[in-house]
């Protein structure tokens, strides 16, 4: 199993997505300042994650995600799970 992700960074509000077979290391990993990519730039915070039964499929939808049409559906999906009640 993989899981495509998405992190926000608190200090800007960025968005990073990736993907991994392990979203908690990674999340750690992204915080701790091992990826060059998101280094200084965090604390990042996981918002979304799918998770997909093959790599290829999740290469496919991690591509999907930072395209302009991928873009513009995480904006809504995220702007929606904020403004739906926890629980």
């Amino acid at each position: 199993m993989f899981t495509v992700y998405v992190l926000r960074s608190d200090a800007t509000g960025r968005l990073y997505v990736g993907l991994t077979r392990d979203v908690e290391r990674r999340v750690f990993q992204h915080n701790d300042g091992v990826t060059k990519s998101t280094k200084g730039r965090g604390p990042w915070r996981l918002v979304y994650r799918e998770e997909c039964e093959t790599r290829s499929t999740a290469v496919r939808r991690e591509r999907f995600l930072k395209s302009g049409q991928g873009r513009e559906l995480l904006k809504g999906l995220l702007s929606e799970a904020e403004r739906s009640p926890a629980g």
